[in-house]
C-alpha cells in the first residue's frame, strides 16, 4: 500500500510539471530550448528532458527542425473543444454587447473562478479610444479586483485562506478578503480600483445559478480616471440587469 501510494505522490508531481512546463510557452514565448525550460523550471536536465519526450509523444510539444520547442498540433484538438466549450449563446453575447454601449462603451466581460484565479471567459470590447483590454483565458488572481470580491461570494474558508496566500500578503488578508466578498453579496456589486494594476478600475456584479449560487461575474473595467464614483453610479442599472439576464440564461450550467 506504502507502494502505490509512493507512485501516485510521484504521477501527479510528474503531470504537474508537465503541466508547468507547458504553461511556460505564452504569446512572448512561443517557442523554447530545452535550456531555457530547465533554467525556468529549476529541474534537472535529465527530467525535463523526460517530460519533454512524454509531452512529444503525447502530441501537446513538437520539436522544431532548429531544435527549438513549440505547442504541439495535439493541442489545436483541446482548443477547439474548449472553444466550443465556453461558447456563448447569442442572448448572452447580447448581454454584453448592451452592457458596453450603456455604460458608454466601457470593455464588458465575465469571469469565472478557478482555484484561487479568476478567469476571463467571454469579452466584448469597448469603443472607448482608452480602454481596458484582457486576453480570453487569462488567469487573473482572485483576491484583486471587483470580479474577484464577487466571485468570493460564499467561499469556504479554504477558498478564501487560498486566495490570500496567492497575494503574497499576511494571514490577516484572509479576513479582509472575507470582508470584501460580505460587502459584495450586500450590494449585489463590486468596485474596485488600482488593485490589480496602477490606473485601472473595474465594477462587477454576481452571475447566479438556480440555487442561487455564485457561477460567475460580469463586469466593465477600464481606465479609473473614467471610473469616477458617479460614473460608477451610472454604470449600475446596466450592470445588474445584465447579471440578472445572465443568471436567467443558465448558460453555465446547473450547479451540481
Amino acid at each position: 500500500m506504502g507502494t502505490a501510494a509512493g507512485e501516485g505522490g510521484e504521477g501527479v508531481r510528474s503531470v504537474l510539471r508537465a503541466l508547468d512546463l507547458l504553461a511556460l510557452f505564452d504569446e512572448s514565448h512561443r517557442s523554447r530550448s530545452v535550456r531555457e525550460l530547465t533554467d525556468a523550471t529549476g529541474l534537472a536536465k535529465s527530467t525535463v528532458v523526460r517530460l519533454v519526450a512524454t509531452l512529444e509523444q503525447r502530441g501537446l510539444l513538437w520539436s522544431r527542425g532548429d531544435g527549438r520547442l513549440t505547442p504541439g498540433a495535439g493541442l489545436l484538438r483541446w482548443a477547439a473543444l474548449a472553444q466550443d466549450a465556453w461558447r456563448l449563446p447569442p442572448e448572452a453575447v447580447e448581454c454584453l454587447r448592451v452592457l458596453s454601449v450603456r455604460s458608454g462603451g466601457e470593455s464588458s466581460r465575465i469571469y469565472i473562478r478557478q482555484g484561487a484565479s479568476r478567469v476571463c471567459v467571454a469579452q466584448h470590447e469597448g469603443t472607448q479610444q482608452l480602454r481596458h483590454v484582457v486576453r480570453i483565458g487569462e488567469e487573473m488572481p482572485l483576491w484583486a479586483g471587483a470580479s474577484g470580491h464577487v466571485l468570493l461570494i460564499g467561499g469556504s474558508p479554504r477558498t478564501l485562506s487560498r486566495a490570500a496566500s496567492a497575494a503574497g500578503r499576511d494571514p490577516d488578508f484572509t479576513s479582509a478578503l472575507t470582508e470584501r466578498a460580505r460587502l459584495a453579496a450586500r450590494r449585489g456589486w463590486a468596485v474596485s480600483h488600482g488593485e490589480r494594476a496602477d490606473g485601472v478600475s473595474a465594477v462587477a456584479a454576481p452571475v447566479t445559478d438556480a440555487a442561487g449560487q455564485v457561477v460567475a461575474a460580469v463586469g466593465l473595467g477600464g481606465p479609473t480616471s473614467r471610473f469616477t464614483e458617479e460614473r460608477v453610479e451610472s454604470f449600475r442599472p446596466a450592470l445588474t440587469e445584465a447579471a440578472r439576464r445572465l443568471s436567467e440564461l443558465r448558460f453555465l450550467g446547473e450547479s451540481g
